[in-house]
């Protein structure tokens, strides 16, 4: 049976990404995206799929409860995948107040009209609430600890993290109190196509080819686990299709690397690119260390940020068990991946850069 999805955020980077895929494997399905396009959010990001029937752009602010009610009213949304979210923890400790309203009173504001219009008829609609949340929640880990679970207590240690443990107990309350037929996945970092470039990886990536230093927090010694975006929107696939309500549900790429292994990684990778194509240096003049083969003397290590945690890992065994959740990329494949969509996609991040981006970038590693 055909379903009607509301994707907030489904102009940025992870939300484009699931609108990509879902468009693809189900196209009898409607997508309606809602996005404020704020920094991060980009309608070039969906440019792939403008002029799909089955999709619809609405720009408008997820904390407008009467837009999003007359959404799900008149769009006839069964399934809402919230997305939208303010979510770079560097922001967060710079200005936190954008954060606690969007990711907190955002997500209340979808709470309150999903209850309105699923539940507070003359009857109950069949729906779906399916909340998007990070392992940030749950804190940080030692170099022996284990992963995180779903039953991890949660710890959260910036303003960012703090705001998504926030959305994730009001989810949590709205289907244990309500009645609300929700679920909500934590994710890993994701990486790939779209991904904004004050992002680690992105930001590696464009600054090498434009020669630039690649700052890298502290001692580089910080661990994250690397989840392929697509491998992201087929592990939310699975939870709205075999998903227990009222479950958490880890989604995690079995990849943990340190972060200056990550900036060493990608500059051999695009050392390897530019020996092998002459292409990239008529394209990318300016990338000297990529073309001399020495991109770590762009290495710059910068001070580290206010309450960094040192470690995330996830454990997702429980949806590879009872979802038969497994990620496709490995960190290696998914990052040849990346590396190489962003050598041939240099007009949407170059449009990207010359917006708010470039000014911020300009203030934290001047």
């Amino acid at each position: 049976m055909a379903k009607t999805l509301l994707v907030t955020g489904g102009a940025g980077f992870i939300g484009a990404n699931f609108v990509h895929y879902w468009l693809c494997q189900y196209p009898q399905d409607r997508v309606v995206v809602l996005d404020a396009l704020t920094y991060a959010g980009n309608r070039a990001n969906l440019d792939c799929v403008v002029g799909n029937a089955q999709l619809k752009f609405i720009q408008g602010d997820i904390c407008d409860a009467d837009l999003v009610e007359k959404l799900l009213r008149e769009e006839g949304v069964d399934t809402l995948v919230h997305f939208a979210a303010e979510s770079h923890v560097d922001r967060s400790i710079l200005g936190p107040d954008a954060f606690i309203q969007t990711n907190i009173m955002g997500t209340y504001s979808l709470l309150k009209a999903a209850k309105k219009v699923w539940l507070d008829g003359a009857s109950v609609k069949p729906h779906r609430f399916h909340h998007v949340s990070t392992d940030e929640v749950y804190g940080t880990l030692g170099p022996n600890d284990p992963a995180f679970t779903e039953n991890t207590p949660y710890a959260p240690n910036s303003p960012y993290s703090a705001s998504k443990a926030a959305s994730d107990h009001l989810v949590r309350a709205y289907h244990h109190t309500y009645g609300l037929q929700v679920t909500t996945s934590n994710c890993s970092n994701n990486y790939g196509p779209f991904h904004f470039p004050e992002k680690l990886i992105p930001l590696v990536i464009t600054n090498v080819l434009y020669n630039k230093n690649l700052p890298v927090y502290g001692d580089g010694l910080q661990i994250r686990d690397w989840l392929y975006v697509e491998d992201h929107a087929r592990g939310i696939d699975l939870v709205l299709q075999k998903g227990a309500v009222g479950e958490n549900y880890n989604i995690g790429g079995h990849n943990e690397w340190a972060n200056i292994d990550i900036v060493k990684l990608i500059g051999k990778l695009l050392e390897a690119e530019f020996a092998s194509d002459p292409r990239w240096a008529e394209k990318y003049p300016q990338a000297a260390a990529a073309m001399a083969g020495n991109t770590e003397s762009l290495i710059t290590y910068v001070k580290d940020r206010p309450g960094h945690d040192r470690r995330y890992a996830i454990d997702a065994s429980k949806t590879g068990s009872e979802l038969g959740y497994k990620p496709h990329e490995s960190f290696e494949t998914g990052i040849r991946k990346t590396v190489r969509w962003y050598l041939e996609n240099d007009a949407w991040w170059r449009a990207v850069m010359d917006g708010s981006y470039k000014d911020w970038v300009a203030q934290q590693y001047s």
